[in-house]
């Protein structure tokens, strides 16, 4: 025979890895609104100095951090309407560092001339490697791996 405490499904999760989600997940976010709002101070709070970042699969760049990070702040402008939405990544973790694959959709808007937009939907996911430093969770390394992409009115 069952009883109540045999139905209730029983946390196996310690408080500290639910504890490591949720500012992964704070991170994640934050770099969406970096991203989308153009705040580079704000971004450079998300990676390590010395993360690698591949955006290639998108038609974007690859490389140390401080180089995509000026290449961000030369390309993102050219697309004044865009938002990042991101779902809750699958995490795996190994003591003080992560895995983490985070699935994005990126719909963007080129205005033209005569007031009317092209659109641009990218699909994709990033896969990080994440690591914790005195100032917290830092994605160390991301490569975005484009899945889909929509061009038109």
């Amino acid at each position: 025979m069952r009883t109540q405490e045999d139905t209730v499904p029983r946390s196996t999760m310690a408080l500290e890895e639910v504890a490591a989600r949720l500012e992964i997940q704070a991170l994640l976010t934050r770099y969406t609104v970096a991203i989308d709002t153009h705040d580079w101070a704000l971004l450079d709070t998300v990676f390590t100095a010395d993360a690698w970042i591949d955006y290639e699969s998108s038609g974007g760049t690859k490389g140390p951090y401080p180089e995509v990070r000026r290449w961000l702040g030369d390309v993102l402008p050219l697309l004044p309407r865009k938002q990042h939405l991101i779902a809750a990544p699958h995490l795996t973790f190994d003591g003080d560092r992560a895995r983490a694959r985070t699935y994005v959709h990126n719909p963007n808007a080129f205005p033209q001339p005569d007031g009317s937009s092209v659109y641009m939907i990218v699909d994709a996911y990033y896969d990080d490697d994440l690591v914790w430093t005195e100032a917290g969770w830092r994605i160390a390394k991301r490569v975005e791996v484009q899945v889909m992409r929509r061009d038109g009115q």
